[in-house]
């Protein structure tokens, strides 16, 4: 089966024979062994090989091209990147996938299979990191000089493994056999000063930071190339390790006995790019990430104003030519550490120093609840970074002083605007103070930006404020990952879509045509089959392919309420245990997501959904109308296999508490209909496809943030007042480990509004059902989503972002480097 028909096409049996020998050949010199000695993993790191010799070509003449023509290049600064599988998705960005497959084919090598030894890259947790990674292949796609700068996680987040229904957390040792697509750069590295003191000292008339004592770090880039589609550009990731120039071990310490001490120093330098998200609940997990913030930004930073240097131009024209993207606070530290690079290493005054760090950097805010917005302890900021803190303080002192004169007197504007108060570093502030641009990333999320987390800069500078509502990359998430509906499109729409997303709207017309239709419906029934025979291998479980997919899969979180999902999965289940002859539209509700570790009510959510999956699983009396399926290891290749078989996608976070969400938009791409609340990118897809085809419920955003003023809602009274929210949670007391969730919702006043929207969520429910019974209907909507969904492609919030704020210009590569 063909990742997409518009790469797959009849080459040549001479270029077919040349390539089989080329691996033929390479197996041997790589690995000593003919085609039937050799593994699966061997032959998938052979043909990855012979890609990533196509792609070396192309990335050399990218870098060469950006290099003498002085291209102004952006960098995407994030804490995640979830890249997924890469061999597939080069071949078909590099148009070789179709001779791949077919030569191999020919020697009896299923290039499809032979992908699954290709272990995820545990570079992320969710939504966050897989939009770095679309942003990043949009850019490469559509000719923008773009690159990502990350962590080389050695163990990624954690494999997550159910164990009688609860999570736990194993190494996900996802660089055990090596990773093809990465070239470490030793000569590249640079170092990371962390502790120690500061003084200042005068020199040449001027101010000098003296740093002293510090515990030097070494950071070594590993590049991985991001590879463009139907054109010669290859971009790059650059992810950081933590290393140390000293011996593995101290030889004389660890000869007189003391063996642990002789490792500690190694261990506690390669500690800062172990894991993503150390456990912030104790307080060395809380420096540990503060750690990891500015290990990225330092290198990232010295790293680019080294490149700049190199071009020969004056540093002060640096936003001419570098735009720095941050993702979320995290990288936020990139304001004072910039200001440090231009001051204590290049001799700038600060009003210069500012002038440049302000119109280099850009911030994308992806936080809407107020007490999410990290902070950091003074002491501790002071203690690990103290230049760093330094230098906030005067960011912090110079702000205040342009407060006061705007509003003298309004000390509590000023408290809530610093970017020091209350002994904490606020890091949102601290970005939207020191950068160009604030965008949120969904209308909504973006007017409650300016109405309500930042109201008063809003107030202050609502120059800076705007809106880039997200995006996915359809070449993922339709072409690679539902090749049949891409195959599909082409014979009906022609090609272009996937250059041109927009394209898909030409799909309308087809969305009420019969023919058309069943043909659709044979593309879903495939995948769902596949996704069906997937759960019966690794659970043991059969579940109905003809029976509606209804799909959560994300983060485990409170707002995003899968606690709503499960209750009404047990309002259905006595509903039909009552009524066992009741005629309800057979469901299959499958979840998937990983709680972080420390977060027990998230955990108490997972052990919850496969208890309600113990019982209902197992009882005949309901015949199989319901079945209940949680998926462990939620990951982009787990993804790219659920989300091309869902019917309907769970969207049902609280309103105003999601700033965008994307995984919506992958489901709609694939013709799965929105249940949601109106909240984050909900309300656009809506307005894009209509309100006939999507499933809305629940509060509204303002409706939401008018309770939060105002101290909320009775939920002893929801549960009191409707008997099928007093069923439903009274059931949880049947399971100890769901005792906590009961008492949560009801005795902290259901924060999330579970037992607020629930009748509407049954309501909403019911309307699913009644549609999915009218299959012309059901399809027609299905249809419209994909039609609709060009505008959801993260080509167009790139472009977006490159024309209205980073200022880019394509550069397309016309040297094929010898192709």
């Amino acid at each position: 089966m063909a990742p997409t028909a518009n790469c797959i096409f009849t080459r040549p049996s001479a270029d077919k024979a040349m390539l089989r020998q080329q691996f033929i050949d390479r197996l041997a010199a790589l690995y000593g062994k003919t085609l039937d000695e050799a593994s699966e993993l061997d032959i998938y790191n052979v043909i990855a090989s012979m890609v990533r010799e196509e792609i070396n070509r192309r990335w050399a003449v990218t870098n060469r091209y950006y290099k003498e023509r002085k291209v102004k290049q952006v960098y995407y600064f994030s804490m995640e990147f979830l890249i997924g599988r890469l061999l597939t998705a080069n071949m078909l960005n590099l148009g070789i996938y179709g001779l791949y497959k077919e030569a191999l084919a020919e020697l009896g090598v299923d290039i499809d299979r032979i992908e699954q030894q290709e272990q995820d890259a545990g570079l992320g947790n969710g939504g966050l990191g897989r939009l770095a990674a679309c942003f990043l292949d949009s850019l490469a796609c559509m000719n923008y000089a773009g690159h990502g700068c990350g962590i080389r996680y050695k163990y990624g987040l954690f494999e997550q493994k159910i164990i009688d229904g609860h999570q736990f957390e194993l190494p996900d040792n996802w660089l055990k056999e090596g990773y093809p697509w990465e070239v470490r750069k030793a000569d590249k590295a640079v170092t990371v000063r962390f502790g120690g003191q500061v003084r200042l000292e005068e020199s040449g008339g001027r101010l000098v930071a003296v740093h002293e004592n510090y515990e030097a770090v070494k950071a070594v880039p590993y590049d991985i190339p991001v590879v463009g589609c139907n054109n010669k550009t290859v971009n790059t990731l650059r992810l950081w390790s933590a290393e140390t120039d000293k011996p593995d071990f101290d030889f004389s310490t660890f000869s007189r006995g003391n063996y642990l001490k002789a490792m500690e120093y190694k261990y506690a330098v390669e500690a800062i790019s172990q894991i993503l998200y150390p456990d912030d609940t104790y307080q060395e997990g809380r420096l540990l990430r503060l750690k990891q913030q500015y290990f990225l930004v330092s290198a990232g930073l010295q790293s680019i104003v080294r490149r700049y240097k190199k071009l020969g131009e004056n540093l002060h024209f640096l936003p001419d030519y570098v735009a720095i993207h941050i993702n979320d606070t995290h990288p936020a530290l990139v304001v004072p550490e910039l200001m440090r690079i231009l001051m204590d290493e290049e001799g700038l005054g600060w009003d210069e120093a500012w002038r440049i760090t302000t119109g280099c950097v850009f911030y994308t805010n992806h936080t809407v609840m107020p007490e999410a917005l990290e902070k950091w302890p003074t002491d501790m900021l002071r203690s690990l970074l103290p230049r760093i803190y330094m230098i906030i303080e005067e960011i912090n002192e110079r702000f205040c002083r342009e407060l006061w004169r705007s509003y003298p007197g309004d000390w509590e504007r000023i408290r809530r605007m610093a970017v020091i108060a209350d002994n904490m570093v606020h890091m949102a502030n601290l970005a939207v103070v020191g950068s160009a641009s604030v965008n949120g990333v969904a209308k909504i999320h973006t007017e409650i930006l300016k109405k309500d987390v930042f109201k008063l800069f809003y107030e202050y500078c609502p120059h800076k404020f705007n809106n880039k509502t997200n995006g996915v990359t359809h070449r993922r998430w339709l072409a690679k990952a539902n090749p049949l509906l891409a195959r599909l499109l082409d014979e009906t729409i022609g090609p272009a879509w996937l250059n041109h997303p927009e394209d898909l709207v030409f799909l309308h017309p087809y969305a009420s045509d019969p023919a058309f239709q069943a043909r659709f419906a044979k593309v879903k029934q495939f995948n769902k089959e596949r996704l069906a025979a997937y759960i019966q291998d690794r659970l043991g479980l059969a579940i109905d392919p003809c029976s509606i997919f209804d799909i959560q899969v994300k983060r485990i979180h409170a707002y995003k309420r899968q606690l709503l999902n499960i209750l009404h999965i047990l309002h259905l289940y006595d509903r039909l245990t009552a009524q066992p002859d009741l005629d309800i539209v057979p469901r299959t509700f499958i979840f998937a997501g990983k709680a972080a570790p420390g977060y027990y009510f998230a955990k108490r959510i997972i052990k919850l959904i496969n208890d309600v999956a113990a019982l209902v699983n197992s009882d005949k009396r309901i015949c199989d109308k319901l079945k209940v399926v949680f998926l462990e290891n939620y990951n982009v290749s787990l993804a790219e296999l659920i989300i091309p078989a869902a019917d309907l996608s769970e969207q049902i976070s609280t309103a105003s508490r999601e700033a965008s969400g994307t995984g919506n938009m992958k489901f709609m791409m694939n013709g799965a209909i929105t249940i949601g609340t109106l909240d984050g990118a909900n309300i656009e897809i809506k307005e894009a496809v209509g309100d006939d085809n999507i499933i809305i419920f629940g509060l509204t955003a303002g409706e939401v943030l008018n309770y939060y003023k105002n101290g909320g809602y009775n939920a002893w009274q929801e549960y009191h007042g409707d008997k099928r929210v007093k069923a439903v949670l009274d059931r949880l007391l049947t399971w100890e480990d769901s005792r906590l969730i009961y008492d949560t919702v009801l005795n902290n006043n259901d924060e999330f509004f579970v037992l607020k929207d629930f009748s509407t969520y049954i309501e909403a429910q019911e309307r699913a059902a009644k549609y999915y019974q009218d299959s012309g209907k059901w399809w027609n909507m299905a249809i419209h989503n994909v039609a609709y969904a060009g505008y959801f492609s993260s080509d167009r919030t790139i472009a977006e972002y490159a024309i209205g704020l980073w200022r880019l210009n394509r550069a397309v590569i016309v040297d094929s480097g010898g192709q």
